[in-house]
């Protein structure tokens, strides 16, 4: 199979990188048909500061917001598209469940309500959606005992693996008939 790919470095954060970004890879493929949105910031913050705030909104939501709306002219002149945004098992399941994680948190929430907004604005030619992971793959310096727990709390009692996501990401690029939605690729965590 021939696969064309081409490398474009942007900060995500930045309006006229994303827009240079989603042009040069629109001239390089000849289109742009799908976009996956997945930039964030995944940081512990118990005691949250202002810029704390501002690196995991921008991180998270304005990077999917910047790269959405630079993108959807593009595939609305070709007649279609598919964007795919990455928010998270827990405010897809509506609370907060760790402490510690207010900007993360909240900037996964955003995704999830600019995800809504953006399929109802870019409708009929763009589907968009979202993916909601749970335990997909264990952080490195998990301990023993959180693995286990992690486990034990997830109703498939495993991690799911990044495959999982994939399966997840092809079904939302091949369907004509999903739009706004948010799905949780969780083991059932949120079952809990």
């Amino acid at each position: 199979m021939n696969v064309s790919a081409t490398v474009i470095r942007a900060d995500a954060t930045n309006e006229a990188d994303v827009r240079a970004a989603v042009d040069g890879a629109a001239r390089s493929l000849g289109r742009l048909d799908i976009l996956i949105n997945m930039a964030s910031i995944y940081v512990k913050t118990p005691n949250p500061t202002a810029a704390d705030w501002s690196s995991a909104l921008d991180a998270t939501a304005k990077s999917t917001f910047l790269f959405s709306t630079h993108a959807a002219p593009i595939m609305k002149a070709s007649g279609a598209g598919r964007i795919v945004n990455i928010s998270d098992w827990l405010p897809a399941s509506g609370r907060p469940r760790y402490k510690g994680f207010i900007p993360y948190y909240v900037s996964k929430a955003a995704v999830v309500a600019l995800t809504q907004s953006l399929a109802l604005e870019l409708a009929p030619e763009i589907l968009v959606n979202a993916i909601a992971p749970g335990p997909i793959l264990a952080p490195p310096n998990l301990s023993a005992e959180e693995n286990a727990k992690t486990v034990e709390d997830t109703p498939l009692s495993r991690w799911g693996g990044a495959e999982e996501i994939v399966k997840a990401v092809l079904f939302l690029i091949e369907t004509d008939f999903v739009t706004g939605e948010c799905i949780r690729v969780d083991g059932g965590r949120h079952l809990y």
